[in-house]
């Protein structure tokens, strides 16, 4: 959420397209609000609450979201907030879920395990984590 210290806005160029800096490299970026954010995207109410907040995050019901995901700079790209750690019986991580609810995992079976939690998961973000730990813990792993 505080990217807004390494993202800066130089120049607005249309409605949506921004001329943009990444601070820590000094890399220029030019970002446009992804098509289906827009209209969150006019709700400023993150943003006064939270001046150092990215200036593209939005809040979307009780999701924030990022509205610039096609176009978001490098380290956006690599930053992956872990919303589930998923621990095997012996104890090591075997995976983790992202906050895009997408697995991150090599292990075969928990991958399998993940088809089916993708083919029955609720449609809502904000049910699903809280689904999926639930899912995993009845097959037998432990989460954080």
């Amino acid at each position: 959420m505080y990217l807004g210290d390494y993202i800066v806005i130089n120049d607005q160029i249309e409605e949506f397209t921004f001329a943009c800096e990444s601070v820590s490299s000094g890399t220029p970026f030019t970002a446009s609000v992804d098509e289906d954010k827009r209209a969150i995207y006019a709700n400023r109410t993150l943003r006064d609450r939270h001046p150092s907040a990215c200036p593209f995050l939005r809040q979307d019901g009780v999701l924030i979201r990022c509205t610039i995901h096609r176009d978001s700079p490098a380290q956006c790209k690599s930053y992956r907030c872990t919303v589930i750690r998923i621990v095997g019986e012996d104890g090591t991580l075997i995976g983790r879920v992202t906050g895009t609810l997408a697995l991150h995992s090599d292990d075969p079976r928990l991958r399998a395990i993940w088809n089916e939690i993708e083919k029955n998961r609720p449609v809502s973000d904000f049910e699903a984590e809280e689904w999926i730990a639930s899912f995993l813990k009845m097959r037998g792993y432990r989460i954080e």
